[in-house]
């Protein structure tokens, strides 16, 4: 079974709308898909019934950002009930510190003489709420600053950087809280992106396993191979649950695919190994073997 658990829409920082993001990935052949926009679960209804069309199995998610030890983290919540009034409350002071935090980055892009930049992302963001570095960097890629987004991040959006503005985020604690409230399963994305030193990731592991964190992304677009057995490992000796998704966003961004990369090591207890979905493709595949 091709399960992909991390996925972007138009509603955030992805270039797809809801619906054309769940049929491409039936084209891709995912089997089940969860998509999980930063910040926002306005497109999860939409996605939904184009899953039922498609006649694949959904899994209602978001992303959520998080300040820890500060480090900016992002925890995956799955299988949410996105009309939960505790997760929609937080979701919406994110929101307002999102918009916040843009300002800024176009105000110290201007100091770096490339002008009208908040303007420009806002252009790229279908969702205004929703405006993020990653709208900035379309902005730059498209004004010829620099060939693409990795090459913004890299030279502009990252710590240290001209157009890097910091950014306190809502806490650990209330985002695994905000996702148990709503029913939901609170998933680490992507690991191996943090600047952690030392014993810090085992440190972040065993306080997220603490506060009732349920998995981690093992296999996920940004992970190396070494990085799929190193987090398999650590998800082991944490007791948590394996992840897997392409963390999509655009068709040729990143080099990433939806329902790409390898199967989760067999080591692995995967995250929907206790789950009840049911597709047409599913059916279909039944005879596929899931990892355990």
């Amino acid at each position: 079974m091709n399960y992909d658990l991390h996925c972007h829409s138009s509603i955030s920082d992805g270039v797809l709308a809801p619906a054309d993001l769940v049929q491409r990935a039936a084209e891709k052949g995912v089997d089940v898909l969860g998509l999980t926009d930063h910040d926002d679960v306005s497109g999860l209804a939409e996605a939904a019934q184009a899953a039922r069309a498609a006649g694949i199995g959904f899994v209602n998610g978001v992303e959520i950002s998080v300040t820890w030890s500060g480090v900016t983290l992002h925890v995956v919540g799955l299988n949410i009930d996105p009309d939960d009034p505790d997760l929609q409350a937080g979701l919406a002071g994110i929101q307002q510190g999102r918009h916040a935090r843009a300002e800024r980055i176009g105000q110290e892009l201007g100091k770096k003489g490339i002008a009208g930049a908040f303007e420009g992302a806002l252009r790229h963001a279908a969702n205004p709420r929703m405006i993020g570095r990653t709208h900035f960097a379309r902005f730059l890629v498209e004004q010829g600053v620099c060939k693409d987004v990795r090459s913004v991040f890299r030279k502009y959006l990252v710590r240290g950087k001209p157009g890097y503005v910091a950014h306190e985020w809502t806490s650990l604690e209330s985002a695994v809280a905000w996702i148990r409230a709503a029913g939901g399963q609170a998933v680490l994305a992507h690991p191996g992106r943090y600047d952690l030193k030392g014993k810090a990731t085992r440190r972040l592991l065993a306080e997220f396993r603490e506060l009732g964190g349920e998995g981690v992304e093992v296999v996920t677009g940004s992970h190396t191979p070494d990085q799929h057995a190193l987090f398999a490992e650590l998800a082991n000796l944490h007791g948590l649950a394996a992840s897997r998704g392409s963390d999509f966003h655009a068709p040729g961004e990143h080099g990433r695919e939806l329902g790409g990369g390898p199967d989760l090591p067999v080591k692995c207890t995967p995250i929907w190994h206790n789950w009840n979905l049911t597709s047409t493709r599913q059916t279909r595949t039944a005879s596929k073997t899931v990892p355990t």
